[in-house]
């Protein structure tokens, strides 16, 4: 049943994509033969629906056929290489103008260097004004600027194999209703699932850094470590409780540490049937799982990481749109426009958001009524924790994440490992004390 309200989902989204051309091509005329006057260039990152490129152009021909003197051409990212792509474009002098992704590069990074637009006078409309406090003091800059205006969000989270789980005897750990276990249940689950034949139960995915949002939920819930501080100035991460998370997955049999993998691999293995969790997921993936895979043959069923204290935080997705500062007010004002277009008629902003499938970022009623895949996730959103994704050295601090998952996974004692990695990320954000 719940794979059928994902065909449904599935398809709306296609009907969504079919209103326009698909096509925004160069040399084009408006309205009344005028020429385009202003040429933009758009990169999205694949946030959800939007990793479909005739999903974006969908949108960008709406928008064309009421602004004809505005020409956008999309390029779709991955997030594999989409960092690399950037910032050899930035090192050229040919940025893109809009970016679709979220406040961690958009503010953290390219924010705090310098390279992108303030869009603080986007925020004085009645539509800003209705955007959840928690996603806006996410999305304001340290020092008082905004570089993102947020379109959509999500609760990361994990999923099991619940027919695997339920032959293995391990379903009995999980609660149903809540969509959350513990960290005693989650070792025990383990263990059954290896009983039963498993070989790779789950794993912990460290070829780079993309889906580390899962690997970092994970090892900070197991025993209700911490990442940073509230304040957002300093990483936190070298404690008692994270060391012994991370000692737990190295020594867990049925875990295994994956250093040629990716969260993209997690997904594609956990959807293969070749592991019994998956650790990078989210309402996205299930979707596009059932569209890819109509034959899947056992249930998804998606959960909160598991916590020794009864208290989750799973790392939330916030995106929305930037803009790289070209110094060309005209080419600023034009990119202004494409996100009011998108984001401020609240039927037009509907779309906007069922086009990611994700979440608004402020009220829309019954945006997902009756959608019972939806709904089933929904009940995520309250375990969503702090947004620390916009601490200073986030870049580097990514980086020396999977590294340091890497170290552990080949030998390194996790301590170590933990020390190594919070004194690479604080000297990334220029945090000094002790």
């Amino acid at each position: 049943m719940k794979r059928a309200f994902a065909l449904a989902l599935a398809l709306a989204f296609l009907l969504l994509t079919a209103c326009g051309t698909g096509e925004t091509p160069d040399g084009d005329q408006g309205e009344a033969g005028r020429p385009r006057e202003t040429e933009l260039t758009l990169w999205a990152y694949p946030v959800g629906g939007w990793g479909s490129g005739s999903t974006v152009s969908s949108l960008v021909s709406a928008f064309v056929r009421e602004h004809p003197e505005i020409h956008i051409s999309v390029k779709i990212l991955s997030y594999d290489t989409g960092d690399k792509e950037i910032e050899d474009a930035i090192a050229a002098g040919q940025a893109p103008d809009l970016v679709m992704e979220g406040p961690e590069r958009l503010t953290a990074n390219w924010g705090a260097r310098g390279l992108m637009a303030d869009l603080s006078d986007l925020w004085e409309s009645e539509a800003a004004g209705e955007i959840y406090p928690a996603v806006a003091a996410a999305c304001l800059s340290e020092g008082g600027k905004r570089y993102i205006y947020p379109v959509c969000m999500t609760t990361h989270c994990m999923a099991v194999n619940r027919d695997l789980m339920e032959a293995a005897g391990a379903w009995q750990y999980v609660d149903e209703e809540s969509h959350t276990w513990t960290t005693e249940g989650f070792i025990a689950a383990v263990k059954a699932l290896r009983e039963y034949g498993v070989e790779r139960v789950g794993e912990i995915y460290c070829g780079g850094q993309g889906g580390d949002q899962g690997t970092r939920a994970l090892v900070t819930n197991l025993y209700s470590g911490d990442f940073t501080d509230p304040a957002h100035t300093k990483y936190t991460f070298n404690s008692d409780e994270n060391v012994r998370a991370l000692t737990l997955l190295r020594d867990l049999d049925g875990i295994a540490f994956a250093p040629d993998s990716l969260g993209a691999d997690n997904i594609d293995r956990f959807v293969d049937g070749d592991i019994a969790m998956c650790f990078c997921w989210n309402v996205a993936n299930e979707v596009t799982a059932t569209i890819n895979n109509p034959d899947l043959d056992f249930d998804i069923f998606p959960l909160a990481f598991p916590t020794d204290d009864g208290e989750y935080n799973l790392q939330g997705g916030i995106w929305g749109f930037g803009i790289f500062d070209s110094g060309d007010g005209e080419r600023i004002e034009a990119a202004k426009t494409f996100i009011r277009f998108l984001t401020e008629d609240t039927g037009r902003y509907t779309q906007t958001v069922l086009s990611t499938t994700f979440w608004p970022v402020r009220d829309v009623p019954n945006i997902y009524e009756n959608d019972g895949l939806m709904s089933e996730y929904f009940v995520l959103r309250e375990y969503l924790g702090d947004y620390y994704q916009v601490t200073p050295g986030w870049a580097e601090a990514r980086a020396a994440w999977w590294n340091m998952l890497q170290r552990v996974g080949q030998g390194t004692d996790p301590a170590q490992a933990a020390a190594d990695f919070q004194s690479a990320a604080n000297s990334a954000a220029g945090y000094t004390g002790e």
